[in-house]
């Protein structure tokens, strides 16, 4: 015989919303029986708990004892929240099981809440199977049957779900408005904790999803608050994880960060792996804002063995440590998984940042461009103001400084606008930069101090450091200017082969030699490693033929090393001169990008140069044949020869 008054006492702290001591008060109660509702009862005392084992084997219980007594309708509903809660664990065989069994409870009865239910649980099931259609008529059904038996939780819970819906159909207005709708009735207090609690997932998730951070922060207040009054403790972190993006993208980082720790062990609690991958991520982009790289990679990683998608976090960590070559095809093969646009519009800006790293226009353009589409189509403020800083960026390396300017201060009103400080002075940046290849070098040195301040303020120490080296280039009047250089680009060519055949340990020494080789003979020959990219380098030359000298010397350095100890990378290496403008320690241009396209199809041994340069400018050396060749993201077919670098002596001069 169970004790009466623990009982009462465990239920008034339930309705209360004491979860642990409801929770406490039901489980010295189980030993001796409790009955079908209280078992329910305990279920959802032990889920607010977050003890999730307990909830679900309490509910498992409560299931078997209503079929025991022969009550349909409430072993169905029953069986339904055990449905979503095995989905939220993606165990889907078990979840699609419990749908099962529930469906075939409610068969033949009359219409009933339960069938409410029943419709917001297929809405699941068609969005799995990839039919958006079909899910939103089951949450129209939802709602209807809410509406007719007056339960606000099915009606909100429907609500948002369809207003999810529409803006996966790009009605986004329409979409929004019905979340909103849902959500005011969630947090509000006129729901069940469950529903609310779910219905403002829904809420951050959309928002997140259209990039509409402002309303999602506006709802994650008033959730606060919520949770603060009807004493909501225990919820599931994936809403943590949602608030701590938006606390990180306003620049509250030890906020975000803290979490985000607390969502992942909420999660991991839940058995939500995943999910606490996701919180997991958002401690490495807090760390990459912050400037630790390693603390970065470390969350990253970790993101990634619990199962989240570790992008495009780990593609721009790779891209801050030189490792373009790494960082393009990290972001390429996520890319190339990704179907939905907005997953897509998530990992595009990092596309265009990569890409004109590598000084590969073309790519960064049809990224820019992909960007700008979507934008355009979804209407998110947010998803516009990163598609005009990826084309303004994009813009400033095909030199059209006033397009690249238009573009990129509509970027930095928006990201102020939406209180993304940080996205705003990065916006700051690349509007000097493109102030300064169009000679506004007054308006370049006052975006660099906004950003540098902006930078300062959140901690973001590496990013403070380049605004000022961008400011001292300008105080020594480098900054923008417009030269004549021969850009060479290397490379290394098969790698993975050497590595194999070597090990790692001599690998590492290899390439340490490389580095210093290329290096040393880059400056012995006057010329200036502008960066490293990858496996190779990026270097300008006053004069070609002092760029030819320095590569054949390369190769034959790296030709005598192979003599001597029987393996040496195999470098291909491309020349072009051409006009650029000098942006701080940096060079803009179509020329670049055709220098770095000569290299790309090079071969590994081979000096590759443009027939332009070599029939203009004097080349100590002999030449091959002349081909044409077409280059990525250039209209016309250039003409290229190959310096013959093995000749021992110099032949006459190329050009004279």
């Amino acid at each position: 015989m169970t004790d009466s008054t623990t009982l009462e006492r465990a239920r008034v702290a339930l309705d209360a919303h004491a979860w642990q001591q409801a929770y406490e008060g039901f489980v010295s109660l189980d030993d001796a029986g409790l009955s079908s509702e209280d078992l329910v009862r305990l279920a959802e005392a032990a889920w607010w708990s977050a003890h999730p084992d307990e909830s679900i084997d309490a509910f498992e219980r409560a299931y078997a004892a209503f079929s025991a007594e022969g009550r349909k309708r409430e072993a169905a509903g029953v069986g339904l929240r055990l449905a979503m809660e095995y989905a939220d664990r993606l165990d889907s065989a078990v979840w699609n099981g419990w749908l099962q069994r529930a469906t075939r409870l409610l068969v033949d009865e009359p219409e009933c809440i339960e069938q409410g239910w029943l419709e917001l649980c297929l809405v699941r099931s068609a969005f799995e199977r990839g039919e958006v259609e079909e899910g939103e008529q089951h949450a129209l059904a939802a709602e209807e049957i809410g509406a007719r038996f007056g339960d606000r939780d099915l009606v909100a819970f429907g609500r948002a779900l369809e207003g999810a819906i529409l803006v996966m159909h790009t009605q986004l207005e329409q979409g929004l408005s019905l979340v909103d709708e849902a959500t005011l009735a969630a947090v509000g207090g006129e729901l069940t904790p469950y529903a609310a609690g779910n219905i403002y997932c829904i809420t951050i998730g959309v928002c997140r999803s259209v990039a509409d951070y402002r309303r999602a922060a506006e709802w994650t207040e008033a959730a606060a608050r919520w949770c603060e009054r009807e004493a909501i403790t225990g919820f599931p972190g994936i809403c943590r994880v949602q608030r701590a993006e938006i606390m990180r993208l306003r620049g509250s980082y030890a906020e975000a960060e803290d979490e985000a720790r607390k969502a992942q062990t909420e999660l991991e609690g839940f058995g939500r792996l995943p999910q606490a991958g996701a919180g997991a991520y958002e401690v490495g982009e807090v760390w990459m804002r912050r400037g630790d790289l390693d603390r970065a990679e470390e969350a990253f990683e970790q993101a990634h063995r619990l199962g989240h998608e570790p992008q495009p976090g780990i593609a721009l960590l790779r891209l801050a440590r030189g490792q373009i070559d790494a960082a393009r095809s990290s972001i390429g093969t996520a890319l190339a998984d990704a179907t939905d646009p907005l997953d897509r519009a998530r990992m595009l800006p990092a596309r265009v940042e990569i890409a004109l790293a590598a000084y590969d226009v073309a790519e960064a353009r049809e990224a820019a461009e992909e960007l700008r589409a979507t934008a355009a189509t979804i209407g998110a403020p947010m998803l516009q103001a990163a598609a005009h800083q990826a084309l303004g960026a994009t813009f400033t390396h095909e030199e059209d400084a006033a397009a690249a300017i238009a573009e990129l201060r509509k970027a930095v009103r928006v990201w102020t606008g939406a209180d993304a400080p940080f996205e705003s002075a990065q916006a700051r940046r690349w509007l000097a930069v493109a102030y300064r290849a169009g000679g506004d070098e007054a308006s370049a040195v006052l975006e660099l101090r906004s950003a540098k301040a902006a930078f300062e303020g959140l901690g973001a120490v590496r990013d403070a450091e380049r605004c000022e080296e961008m400011i001292r280039a300008g105080d020594a009047g480098d900054a923008r200017r417009r030269v004549v250089r021969t850009f060479m680009f290397t490379d290394i060519v098969g790698s993975t082969d050497l590595v194999r055949t070597i090990g790692d340990e001599a690998w590492e020494g290899i390439l340490r030699w490389h580095d210093d080789t290329l290096r040393t003979q880059i400056g012995s020959h006057r010329g200036k490693v502008v960066q490293t990219t990858g496996d190779g380098f990026f270097a300008s030359f006053g004069d070609a033929a002092a760029a030819a000298s320095c590569a054949v010397a390369i190769q034959r350095r790296l030709t005598d090393h192979r003599g001597k100890h029987g393996f040496a990378p195999q470098v291909r290496i491309g020349l072009h001169s051409a006009e650029a403008t000098v942006i701080a320690d940096d060079y803009a241009g179509l020329g670049v990008h055709e220098a770095a396209r000569v290299s790309a199809i090079a071969e590994g041994g081979e000096i590759l140069v443009t027939a332009s340069t070599v029939a203009s400018r004097a080349i100590p050396f002999g030449v091959g044949e002349e081909r044409e060749v077409s280059l990525k993201g250039l209209d016309r077919p250039v003409r290229v020869v190959a310096i013959d670098w093995r000749t021992d002596v110099e032949s006459k001069p190329s050009g004279q």
